[in-house]
Parts: structure tokens; sequence; C-alpha cells
């Protein structure tokens, strides 16, 4: 089951690689037929596709299918974050190691930790005390109603909010059988508009959370992808280097500084 998720997972985002960018400056929207919109300054047509240029850099670009652009219209405003306000800091039980916790969560519900990690950016971008103006609370953004549910008596306990949001997102994603798109649209806006509108719903602050948060994790596959490879030729550089090079890499190790918590937040 959990190479099952895995393989779902990572389908949807291959699918999703084209819709993900939304780009904060002033731009033109590509709008989908599939409801999707795709921030972009400016646009060329190459044969049966369309290239959408995400800025000023030439390098940065998605050929989406000219058949599968509806129409084009002035992007509105990236809205603001949903997150407002903060929890007193007593309310905050502790402050364990977050990769940790979320290492542990994920592992608990079998799902991708940069995944839930991309989540936690999304929702309160690692702020434990964040409070929504609806009342969502803590890491994940967990409702009142939604934490009982699942067994959270203090949404902004790290440890708990991690856990019983990760489990909330594997719950959506059996429920809608894997599909990572849905699953995170009901995260956001809630189940029950996305069975109203049998899908993703038709707002734009869902598509941007869900852009957001596919961006994110894909960002993270590749920089893990490239620490990879990285590792890999050095080490087969270190074979062949003899004794010499083995030790510099132990020493290299040794000295390497640890990455902290706080993401990077765009």
């Amino acid at each position: 089951m959990k190479k099952a998720i895995h393989i779902a997972q990572y389908a949807t985002l291959l699918t999703l690689l084209a819709l993900a960018a939304l780009p904060c400056s002033a731009a033109d929207a590509a709008v989908l037929r599939n409801g999707f919109s795709i921030r972009h300054e400016r646009r060329q047509v190459i044969g049966t596709v369309t290239r959408l240029y995400m800025n000023g850099d030439e390098a940065s670009f998605v050929d989406v299918p000219t058949a599968e652009i509806d129409h084009f219209e002035a992007a509105p405003d990236e809205p603001a974050s949903h997150v407002r306000f903060q929890a007193p800091a007593h309310a905050i039980e502790h402050s364990p190691d977050l990769d940790e916790v979320v290492k542990a969560a994920s592992e608990a519900y079998h799902l991708n930790a940069d995944l839930v990690s991309s989540v936690i950016n999304a929702e309160s971008g690692f702020n434990v005390r964040a409070v929504s103006p609806k009342g969502a609370e803590g890491l994940m953004q967990l409702m009142p109603h939604t934490a009982s549910e699942l067994g959270v008596r203090n949404a902004f306990d790290p440890q708990a909010n991690v856990e019983g949001g990760t489990r909330y997102l594997r719950e959506l994603l059996e429920r809608y059988n894997f599909d990572l798109i849905k699953a995170l649209a009901a995260y956001n806006a809630g189940p029950q508009r996305v069975q109203q509108y049998g899908g993703v719903p038709p707002y734009y602050e869902t598509k941007a959370y869900i852009a957001r948060i596919v961006r994110d994790f894909n960002k993270k596959t590749l920089a893990a992808k490239a620490t990879t490879q990285t590792g890999a030729q050095k080490s087969s550089g270190n074979k062949a280097s003899g004794t010499h090079a083995s030790a510099a890499k132990s020493h290299n190790s040794s000295s390497q500084p640890k990455a902290g918590n706080a993401p990077a937040n765009e």
C-alpha cells in the first residue's frame, strides 16, 4: 500500500508540474479547461503547445497543450496568507525538532515527509502559534472540530498537531482513492466543497494553495535527487582516489552544518 501511495503521489505531481507555478508578480493567467490557472509574464505558441514564461528568466517556463487552454485573462493578485493571528506563547506545550516530528508522523501514516512538510509550509509557514481568521490552529491549521475528531487536545502542541494533520491528510487520500489534487482541495476547502463541485472547487485560493504545495514539493524532490546524484558521484570518485579521498570525505561529513527548521518562504 505504501508503494501505491508514493506512485499515486508522483504520478499526480508529474501531471501537475506544468500547472504548479504561480509567481507573485502581476501577470496574465492562462485558464485551463480543467479549471486551473497558470500565471505568467508572457507566452509563445510553438506548434501544438503554448509556452508560458513564468518570469524574466528565459529558462523558467512551462509548455501546455494549446487545446487545453480555455482562455487568457488578467491574473488577480495572489492572496495574502490566511494566517493572521498568533496564539499566546503559553498555549504551546513544547517545541520539539520539527524535522523529527514530520518524519515520525509521515512514517506512521505512510506519506512522503516532504509532502507533509510542504503542506505545513503552505498552511502556517511553520508558525507553531498560527491562528487563521476562521479559527484553524497550529502548524497544519486544524479546525477545532477536526482536531477534536482526530483526538488532538492541544492544536498548538507541534507533535500532536502534525500527527493529527498527517493522519487527516492520509484519510483524505484514502477517501479520494489517493488522488492528491482532490485530497489537497479537501484539506483546504473541505470535503463538502469537493463533493459539491465534483473535484477542485472554483476558488482561486484553493487552486493557488494546491499549486503552492506542488511547487514546493517538486522543489524538494529535485533538490533531494540532486543531492543523491552528487553523493553518488563523490562516492564513485572516492573509490577511484583511494584512502586519502576517503578520509577527506569523512572530515567534510563531520563538519557539514545541519540545516535548520525554518522554511525558505517564497
